[in-house]
C-alpha cells in the first residue's frame, strides 16, 4: 500500500496497476482513488471492461488512442481472469502501450507463475490488498471514532471488531450504524455494540463449533441452515470449522507448554477478544479429543470437495466425533 499511497501523493503513475487480495473495501477504495487521481471525472478518456468475455482488441484500440484534452487515458478492467487463464495478445502488447494510457486491473484470482503476472510486475505494480491485522483495524477504527468526537475503551473496540470481523467494507458499514446509534452519546459502551452490530461469520462458526462439541446437534444444524440461507457455501463453512478446530489445538498446545494467556494472544495474532473465547473453549478439551476433531474435520472437508459426501451429513458425522 505504501507504493500506491506514494503514487497517489506524488501523482506519478505507473503504466499498469493490479489490485488483488481478499479485502474488497481496500480494492474498491484504491480503484476509485487511482481512477480519480489519473483522470478525475473525465469520462471521455475513460473505458471500463468487466468479465471473462472482454474483447482485447477493443481494449488495445482504446489504449492506443491519444488522450483528448487530457494528460492521460484510463482503462479499468475488473475480473478479466487474464492473470489466471492468460491472454497472449495483451501480454505481447503491454510493452508497447503508450505511457499516456494507464490501466487498472481489479482481480480476485492471480497465478503468480503466469507470463502476464511476471510481465506486469516488471512494468507496473501488483498490490495484494488482504485483510489488515487486528492492530491495523484497531488504529483505523479508532481514528474514525475519534474524529466523530466519541470515545471507546480498548476492550470494547476489540469486542466490536471480534463481532463484526476483519472485512473492512463490512466493518465500515457496521461502524456507521454504531456511530448513528450513539449519536447523542460521547462514549460507546458494550451494550451499544451488542445492540446494533450484526455477528460476523467467524462468530457464527464459533457458536457452531461450540454446539458441535457440546453435542447440541439441533442447535448446530440450525446455525448451519442459517448460514446456508445467507448464501454461505457449504464447503466454506466446513473449511472455517476445520480452521477453528486447528486454532483450538494450537491454543491447547501453547497452554500445555506453559504459555500465559497474554503470550497465547500474542502468538496467535488474532483479535484478543476472539482468542480469549477460544482459550475458554479449549479448556474443555483434552489433546486427544481435539486431535480427533481436527483429523475428522480435515477428512470430511476433503470428502465434500471430492463430492463423496453431502455437506449436511458431513456436519452430522463431525458431531459424532468423540
Amino acid at each position: 500500500m505504501k507504493v500506491l499511497n506514494n503514487d497517489l501523493k506524488t501523482s506519478t503513475f505507473k503504466g499498469i496497476y493490479v489490485l488483488s487480495g481478499d479485502d474488497e473495501f481496500l480494492k474498491n477504495s484504491y480503484k476509485k482513488r487511482l481512477k480519480s487521481a489519473i483522470i478525475g471525472e473525465d469520462q471521455m478518456n475513460f473505458a471500463y471492461f468487466e468479465g471473462k468475455g472482454i474483447d482485447v482488441d477493443v481494449v488495445i484500440e482504446f489504449a492506443n488512442t491519444l488522450p483528448f484534452f487530457s494528460e492521460y487515458r484510463c482503462i479499468l478492467i475488473e475480473e478479466s481472469l487474464w492473470f489466471k487463464s492468460g491472454n497472449e495478445k495483451f501480454l505481447n502488447y503491454i510493452s508497447t502501450k503508450p505511457d499516456s494510457t494507464k490501466i487498472i486491473f481489479v482481480e480476485k484470482d492471480l497465478d503468480k507463475r503466469s507470463k502476464l503476472y511476471k510481465k506486469v510486475k516488471e512494468l507496473g505494480y501488483i498490490a495484494e490488498l488482504n485483510h489488515p491485522t487486528n492492530d491495523e483495524l484497531m488504529n483505523w477504527t479508532g481514528n474514525i471514532i475519534n474524529k466523530s468526537g466519541k470515545k471507546i475503551t480498548v476492550s470494547n473496540m476489540n469486542l466490536f471488531i471480534a463481532r463484526v470481523g476483519n472485512d473492512m467494507e463490512r466493518l465500515k458499514s457496521e461502524l456507521d450504524k454504531l456511530l448513528s446509534f450513539t449519536l447523542d452519546k460521547d462514549i460507546i459502551e458494550e451494550e451499544d455494540i451488542i445492540a446494533v452490530t450484526s455477528i460476523s461469520l467467524t462468530n457464527r462458526i464459533f457458536e457452531l463449533v461450540k454446539s458441535i462439541t457440546n453435542n447440541k446437534i439441533q442447535d448446530a444444524l440450525d446455525i448451519y441452515e442459517d448460514l446456508v440461507a445467507l448464501k454461505e457455501p457449504p464447503l466454506k463453512i466446513m473449511i472455517l470449522i476445520t480452521r477453528q478446530f486447528n486454532q483450538l489445538l494450537q491454543i491447547k498446545e501453547l497452554a500445555t507448554a506453559g504459555f500465559s494467556e497474554k503470550d497465547i494472544i500474542s502468538s496467535m495474532k488474532l483479535n484478543p477478544y476472539v482468542v480469549k473465547n477460544l482459550i475458554r473453549q479449549a479448556r474443555g478439551f483434552d489433546m486427544a479429543m481435539l486431535l480427533s476433531y481436527v483429523k475428522n474435520a480435515i477428512e470430511l472437508e476433503e470428502a465434500i470437495k471430492q463430492g463423496n459426501i453431502n455437506d449436511k451429513l458431513a456436519l452430522e458425522m463431525l458431531m459424532l466425533t468423540r
